[in-house]
């Protein structure tokens, strides 16, 4: 579309005076021929994302008797007496859930008495659940102390993709 030597060409006229500006220049048009003006071109800025809110903590000194439900993140280091669902909870060292837990992300360090249901689930060296873990994938670290029974299943956090107990048979 365009030569080197239209360009040079139409610059010849004061050559000291071409010294200091750049190479030759083209209008916007002529670089960009479906280019649209800047404020244009750009769709409206969405809304920036919510930032993640912290985990909720629940201190050492708390010993809470109810279920707890959020959509959020619990790290509990105090005593829990009924059902948890969570997107991920951690249970400290020191603390003890009595109850189901149900979360995508579960990590023991603590104990549990009741059923774990998770995507994921890991017990670390100083967990000690007393109960049958229903996950996705599952990592239990040396040392952990685990009684139950382990199923994998690849929704485990529907409660309906429970198996039904096997019927005895009269003897």
């Amino acid at each position: 579309m365009f030569s080197k030597n239209k360009i040079s060409e139409t610059n010849k006229s004061d050559p000291a005076a071409d010294a200091n500006k750049p190479a030759a220049t083209m209008p916007p048009a002529a670089t960009a021929p479906a280019a649209k003006p800047a404020s244009s071109a750009a769709p409206a800025p969405a809304a920036p994302p919510k930032a993640k809110p912290p985990a909720s903590a629940l201190s050492t000194d708390l010993t809470i008797t109810g279920n707890l439900k959020t959509t959020g993140d619990i790290q509990i280091e105090g005593k829990i007496k009924g059902d948890i669902r969570a997107h991920l909870l951690t249970v400290g060292e020191g603390a003890t859930v009595e109850g189901e837990i149900v979360a995508d992300d579960v990590v023991v360090n603590g104990r549990v008495i009741g059923r774990v249901r998770g995507l994921k689930v890991r017990l670390t060296s100083s967990a000690r659940v007393e109960g049958d873990i229903i996950h996705k994938t599952i990592a239990i670290e040396s040392g952990a102390h685990f009684e139950g029974s382990v199923q994998r299943q690849e929704d485990p956090l529907n409660s309906k993709s429970d198996t039904k107990p096997i019927p005895k048979t009269a003897t």
